[in-house]
């Protein structure tokens, strides 16, 4: 029963953030300058009949709460409107786009997963010595390196000098299309990598300084499965919760990457789009990255307990 008022509590906070998110993505609209019956009509002299169809046709006649309204409903079902500068289905804008994005974030995620906690891992169980100090200094480099800087050192090197991968393009077919994407991901990967790493080595620390950890090695249990059982599992926490932080940062740094590399993706849609002042793609993006947010936040919160049960613990204490 706990467990499933915990997983309805989440789920009620969940829809509570998607729906107060909405209303600041589609009202925020109106404080920016800009009108998008201008942008529709730019190189043109408007005459009032075709400012009044053009109003009518994408339901800019219509009070604020009508438009949110109507918005909200057709988001719900997939449904975001038309693009202003692609005259298509915002849904189709971003269907060609998506999967690029998706690619992307995936295989940077990878990366960040297994060189963030390998490095974490190495630190934290060799503290105070040269590996350790190695590993937090190579980490401080790492992360003084932008992601726009990263992506043309990596094109410098891997792409100009030795040839080995793309520049430019995201590939057709799916092998091609990682090929393509295997730069763009190391380089959206680099700042992340050190936020894991560094969070994993703070939480292994403190793991390996409990009580219970110290009785176990002093028992004659192996290093290996000590630090499988009660290190990090017990450090997973931290962890997962900093990795739910991230995703959002993923979507929105791909900006960046994708403009470096000449991808077709979500992140230079999203730049295009607010260039152009084109709302709708504008604000199902950002709904979409909120979303995403939201509910990778709130499947940590829900799988915490069973990662760590001392969380679940400490909750039903309070």
């Amino acid at each position: 029963m706990h467990a499933a008022r915990r997983v309805a509590g989440k789920l009620g906070g969940l829809l509570l953030t998607l729906f107060l998110a909405s209303l600041l993505v589609f009202f925020s609209r109106f404080l920016v300058p800009g009108d998008p019956v201008s942008f529709l009509l730019r190189g043109r002299k408007p005459s009032p009949e075709a400012v009044a169809q053009v109003t009518a046709q994408y339901g800019l006649d219509r009070s604020p709460i009508e438009q949110y309204l109507r918005w909200i409903g057709g988001a719900v079902r997939g449904d975001f409107g038309r693009s202003l500068q692609f005259r298509q289905d915002v849904s189709v804008v971003l269907g060609e786009r998506l999967p690029v994005t998706l690619t992307l974030v995936v295989m940077a995620g990878a990366i960040i997963a297994i060189v963030g906690l390998v490095l974490g891992a190495v630190a934290a169980l060799n503290r105070g010595r040269l590996v350790d100090r190695v590993v937090l200094i190579g980490l401080t480099v790492l992360g003084a390196i932008p992601s726009f800087v990263g992506s043309i050192m990596l094109i410098a090197v891997f792409s100009v000098q030795l040839g080995w991968f793309p520049s430019f393009g995201s590939g057709e077919g799916f092998l091609d299309t990682v090929h393509h994407l295997v730069l763009p991901s190391i380089a959206l990967a680099i700042v992340f990598i050190v936020l894991v790493g560094k969070v994993t080595r703070s939480a292994m620390v403190e793991q390996l300084s409990r009580e219970h950890v110290e009785v176990s090695t002093s028992r004659g249990v192996k290093r290996s499965i000590v630090v499988r059982r009660h290190v990090l599992r017990n450090a997973l926490g931290p962890i997962l919760t900093v990795s739910g932080v991230l995703v959002a940062g993923l979507i929105v740094a791909s900006s960046i990457v994708e403009a470096a590399f000449g991808l077709s993706g979500v992140g230079s849609l999203l730049v295009q789009s607010v260039d152009r002042l084109d709302f709708p793609v504008v604000q199902a993006i950002v709904l979409l990255v909120v979303a995403a947010f939201v509910v990778i936040n709130a499947i940590v919160d829900i799988l915490e307990p069973w990662i760590d049960p001392r969380s679940a613990a400490g909750a039903g204490a309070r």
